[in-house]
Protein backbone atom coordinates (compact mmCIF):
# COMPACT_ATOMS: atom_id res chain seq x y z
CA UNK A 1 0.00 0.00 0.00
CA UNK A 2 1.31 3.55 -0.68
CA UNK A 3 0.87 6.25 1.95
CA UNK A 4 -2.69 7.28 1.26
CA UNK A 5 -4.32 3.78 1.18
CA UNK A 6 -2.27 3.33 4.50
CA UNK A 7 -4.05 6.55 5.57
CA UNK A 8 -7.50 4.85 4.35
CA UNK A 9 -7.07 1.82 5.60
CA UNK A 10 -6.47 3.45 9.20
CA UNK A 11 -9.16 5.42 8.73
CA UNK A 12 -11.66 2.66 8.20
CA UNK A 13 -10.08 0.69 11.14
CA UNK A 14 -11.63 3.96 13.15
CA UNK A 15 -14.82 3.77 12.23
CA UNK A 16 -14.63 0.15 13.28
CA UNK A 17 -13.30 0.49 17.02
CA UNK A 18 -15.48 3.72 17.47
CA UNK A 19 -18.54 2.05 16.32
CA UNK A 20 -18.88 0.01 19.67
CA UNK A 21 -18.52 2.98 21.98
CA UNK A 22 -21.50 5.28 20.21
CA UNK A 23 -25.11 5.33 21.27
CA UNK A 24 -28.07 7.82 19.81
CA UNK A 25 -27.09 10.42 21.51
CA UNK A 26 -23.24 10.22 21.89
CA UNK A 27 -20.97 12.95 20.04
CA UNK A 28 -18.27 12.40 18.21
CA UNK A 29 -14.89 14.75 18.22
CA UNK A 30 -13.51 14.74 14.78
CA UNK A 31 -9.60 16.21 13.96
CA UNK A 32 -7.82 18.00 11.31
CA UNK A 33 -6.32 16.93 8.17
CA UNK A 34 -5.68 14.63 5.70
CA UNK A 35 -5.84 11.57 7.64
CA UNK A 36 -8.92 12.83 9.34
CA UNK A 37 -10.55 13.95 6.26
CA UNK A 38 -10.50 10.17 5.79
CA UNK A 39 -11.90 9.50 8.17
CA UNK A 40 -14.86 12.11 7.69
CA UNK A 41 -15.59 10.37 4.15
CA UNK A 42 -15.65 7.07 6.28
CA UNK A 43 -17.89 8.20 9.34
CA UNK A 44 -20.03 8.77 7.06
CA UNK A 45 -21.60 5.21 6.25
CA UNK A 46 -22.43 5.21 10.40
CA UNK A 47 -23.67 8.68 10.99
CA UNK A 48 -27.21 7.06 11.91
CA UNK A 49 -25.86 5.81 14.45
CA UNK A 50 -24.34 8.74 16.98
CA UNK A 51 -25.91 12.25 17.20
CA UNK A 52 -23.58 14.63 15.73
CA UNK A 53 -20.05 15.76 15.95
CA UNK A 54 -17.68 18.76 17.12
CA UNK A 55 -14.55 19.81 14.82
CA UNK A 56 -11.41 20.73 15.52
CA UNK A 57 -11.31 22.84 12.77
CA UNK A 58 -13.39 25.29 10.24
CA UNK A 59 -12.36 23.12 7.14
CA UNK A 60 -13.34 19.41 8.99
CA UNK A 61 -16.85 21.29 10.12
CA UNK A 62 -17.54 21.97 6.33
CA UNK A 63 -16.00 18.39 5.33
CA UNK A 64 -19.20 17.30 7.52
CA UNK A 65 -21.14 19.42 6.97
CA UNK A 66 -21.27 18.09 3.39
CA UNK A 67 -21.79 14.51 3.75
CA UNK A 68 -24.66 15.64 5.92
CA UNK A 69 -23.28 14.99 9.14
CA UNK A 70 -24.77 17.13 11.80
CA UNK A 71 -22.05 19.44 13.32
CA UNK A 72 -22.00 21.24 16.73
CA UNK A 73 -20.29 23.80 18.80
CA UNK A 74 -18.88 22.03 21.86
CA UNK A 75 -20.24 24.36 24.38
CA UNK A 76 -23.75 23.46 23.59
CA UNK A 77 -22.65 19.62 24.35
CA UNK A 78 -22.08 17.83 27.63
CA UNK A 79 -19.79 15.43 26.78
CA UNK A 80 -17.49 14.00 23.61
CA UNK A 81 -17.82 9.70 23.71
CA UNK A 82 -14.61 9.80 21.20
CA UNK A 83 -12.22 11.55 19.47
CA UNK A 84 -10.87 10.44 16.28
CA UNK A 85 -7.53 12.19 15.05
CA UNK A 86 -3.97 12.03 13.06
CA UNK A 87 -0.79 12.84 14.06
CA UNK A 88 2.08 14.54 12.90
CA UNK A 89 4.10 12.03 15.30
CA UNK A 90 3.65 9.58 17.58
CA UNK A 91 5.87 8.07 20.25
CA UNK A 92 5.17 4.67 21.74
CA UNK A 93 4.17 5.72 24.96
CA UNK A 94 1.50 7.15 22.35
CA UNK A 95 2.30 10.43 23.25
CA UNK A 96 2.06 12.82 19.99
CA UNK A 97 3.33 15.89 18.01
CA UNK A 98 0.29 17.70 16.13
CA UNK A 99 -0.40 20.95 14.16
CA UNK A 100 1.45 20.59 11.09
CA UNK A 101 -1.58 21.80 9.99
CA UNK A 102 -2.08 24.72 12.63
CA UNK A 103 -5.45 23.64 14.06
CA UNK A 104 -3.51 22.32 17.49
CA UNK A 105 -5.49 24.49 20.36
CA UNK A 106 -8.74 23.46 19.23
CA UNK A 107 -7.49 19.55 18.91
CA UNK A 108 -5.89 19.98 22.05
CA UNK A 109 -9.05 21.47 23.27
CA UNK A 110 -11.24 18.68 22.20
CA UNK A 111 -9.01 16.09 23.14
CA UNK A 112 -9.27 17.05 26.44
CA UNK A 113 -13.13 17.12 26.78
CA UNK A 114 -13.28 13.97 25.30
CA UNK A 115 -13.77 10.32 27.12
CA UNK A 116 -11.63 8.20 24.60
CA UNK A 117 -9.18 9.63 22.03
CA UNK A 118 -8.20 7.25 18.94
CA UNK A 119 -5.01 8.40 17.07
CA UNK A 120 -4.71 7.63 13.62
CA UNK A 121 -1.48 7.33 11.93
CA UNK A 122 0.71 5.83 8.84
CA UNK A 123 3.62 4.04 10.26
CA UNK A 124 6.21 6.63 9.07
CA UNK A 125 4.87 8.71 12.04
CA UNK A 126 6.04 6.22 14.64
CA UNK A 127 9.26 7.74 16.87
CA UNK A 128 11.12 6.39 19.39
CA UNK A 129 11.59 9.80 20.45
CA UNK A 130 9.66 13.30 19.58
CA UNK A 131 10.97 16.23 17.72
CA UNK A 132 11.95 15.41 14.36
CA UNK A 133 8.83 16.79 12.88
CA UNK A 134 9.10 20.75 14.46
CA UNK A 135 6.76 21.37 17.18
CA UNK A 136 4.25 23.99 16.51
CA UNK A 137 3.72 26.45 19.01
CA UNK A 138 0.31 28.71 18.91
CA UNK A 139 0.77 32.59 19.46
CA UNK A 140 -0.30 35.79 20.30
CA UNK A 141 0.58 37.64 17.38
CA UNK A 142 2.60 40.69 19.54
CA UNK A 143 4.33 37.87 21.48
CA UNK A 144 6.19 36.42 18.59
CA UNK A 145 9.54 38.07 19.59
CA UNK A 146 9.31 37.07 23.25
CA UNK A 147 8.26 33.60 22.72
CA UNK A 148 10.61 32.89 20.02
CA UNK A 149 13.75 34.01 22.08
CA UNK A 150 12.43 31.84 25.33
CA UNK A 151 12.44 29.04 22.80
CA UNK A 152 15.58 29.76 21.89
CA UNK A 153 16.77 29.29 25.60
CA UNK A 154 15.56 26.04 26.06
CA UNK A 155 17.46 24.68 22.75
CA UNK A 156 14.87 25.13 19.74
CA UNK A 157 15.19 26.76 16.29
CA UNK A 158 11.85 29.28 16.37
CA UNK A 159 10.76 29.69 12.69
CA UNK A 160 7.46 31.60 11.74
CA UNK A 161 5.24 30.15 9.61
CA UNK A 162 4.92 32.59 7.13
CA UNK A 163 1.77 33.44 5.47
CA UNK A 164 -0.48 31.62 8.10
CA UNK A 165 -3.26 32.55 10.44
CA UNK A 166 -4.91 30.02 12.92
CA UNK A 167 -8.64 30.05 13.27
CA UNK A 168 -8.22 31.25 16.42
CA UNK A 169 -6.43 34.52 14.52
CA UNK A 170 -3.34 33.82 16.01
CA UNK A 171 0.54 32.96 14.29
CA UNK A 172 2.76 29.86 14.44
CA UNK A 173 6.03 29.29 15.46
CA UNK A 174 7.63 25.92 14.10
CA UNK A 175 10.49 24.75 16.23
CA UNK A 176 13.05 22.46 14.52
CA UNK A 177 16.42 20.60 16.22
CA UNK A 178 14.14 19.91 19.96
CA UNK A 179 15.07 16.08 21.05
CA UNK A 180 12.37 15.93 23.36
CA UNK A 181 12.46 13.44 25.85
CA UNK A 182 10.45 14.28 28.58
CA UNK A 183 7.75 15.48 26.81
CA UNK A 184 4.75 16.27 29.42
CA UNK A 185 7.52 18.54 30.90
CA UNK A 186 8.32 20.50 27.94
CA UNK A 187 4.98 20.74 27.29
CA UNK A 188 4.18 22.75 30.69
CA UNK A 189 7.59 24.88 29.54
CA UNK A 190 6.28 25.89 26.88
CA UNK A 191 2.65 26.60 28.07
CA UNK A 192 3.71 28.87 30.80
CA UNK A 193 5.89 31.29 28.79
CA UNK A 194 3.60 34.63 28.33
CA UNK A 195 1.94 34.61 25.20
CA UNK A 196 2.16 31.08 24.04
CA UNK A 197 -1.49 29.95 23.06
CA UNK A 198 -0.82 26.25 23.18
CA UNK A 199 2.06 23.68 21.68
CA UNK A 200 1.69 20.93 19.98
CA UNK A 201 3.13 18.43 22.37
CA UNK A 202 -0.06 15.90 23.59
CA UNK A 203 1.74 14.68 26.46
CA UNK A 204 -0.39 15.59 29.74
CA UNK A 205 -3.35 13.90 27.85
CA UNK A 206 -1.86 11.58 25.30
CA UNK A 207 -4.11 9.34 22.81
CA UNK A 208 -5.56 6.20 24.49
CA UNK A 209 -4.98 4.48 21.33
CA UNK A 210 -3.07 4.54 18.49
CA UNK A 211 -3.86 3.12 15.21
CA UNK A 212 -1.03 2.62 12.72
CA UNK A 213 -1.52 2.11 8.66
CA UNK A 214 1.13 -0.05 7.71
CA UNK A 215 2.07 -1.91 4.47
CA UNK A 216 0.93 -5.18 5.71
CA UNK A 217 -2.16 -3.55 7.14
CA UNK A 218 -3.42 -1.88 10.74
CA UNK A 219 -1.69 -2.21 13.72
CA UNK A 220 -2.46 -0.62 17.30
CA UNK A 221 -0.30 0.73 19.80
Amino acid sequence: MNQDEMKQAVAQAAVETIEPMLQDDSIVGVGTGSTANYFIDALAAIKHKFDGTVASSIASAERLKNLHIPVFELNSVFDVAVYVDGADESNHQLQLIKGGGGALTREKIVAAVSEQFVCIIDASKIVDVLGTFPLPIEVIPMARGHVAREVLALGGDPRYRQGFTTDNGNIILDVYQLEIRSPEELEQTINNITGVVCNGLFAARPANQVLIGTATGVQTL
